[in-house]
């Protein structure tokens, strides 16, 4: 498979073992951290060969007062979805699709590169994204509209 690298941190799901299990069956990320605190646990998963991102799978009925706090923390990222970056989307795509994943959108060139989407069981959104080389930066006429 195409190197994958993950750009956000927190996944809510309800059931942290199905979440695992899709996670690692179809997108091939490898556990990371499985720790409980409690009546709280912190089940991490990330792209193997990459350190420094990892998604938390985070199932907020169990501590339903953090769960607001938690959605607070995601929307400040600013993001829409997590982002996974591949070396290359085509193919990662037609690989995550064999795999049973479900795609939203089919890939498609951007003014980044190229980009398509995806769901998890549970709704978090995903970007499959190839950033191109940039030799010019984006003028306003190439840039998407709001």
């Amino acid at each position: 498979m195409n190197k994958l690298h993950v750009g956000i941190l927190c996944a809510m799901v309800g059931d942290q073992d199905e979440a695992l299990e899709w996670y690692t069956n179809k997108l091939g990320f490898e556990l990371r951290g499985d720790v409980t605190y409690g009546d709280w646990r912190w089940v991490t998963v990330g792209a193997p060969g990459q350190d420094d991102f990892e998604i938390s799978l985070i199932n907020p009925d169990v501590r339903p007062d953090l769960a607001p706090k938690i959605r607070e923390m995601m929307a400040l990222g600013g993001l829409n979805g997590i982002i996974v970056q591949t070396d290359d989307c085509r193919a990662s795509y037609e690989e995550l699709k064999a795999r049973g994943v479900e795609f939203t959108s089919e890939p498609e060139d951007v003014f980044y590169g190229v980009d398509c989407g995806f769901r998890d069981p549970f709704g978090n959104g995903f970007r499959l994204t190839q950033v191109a080389p940039v030799t010019v930066p984006p003028t306003p006429e190439t840039m998407p509209s709001a």
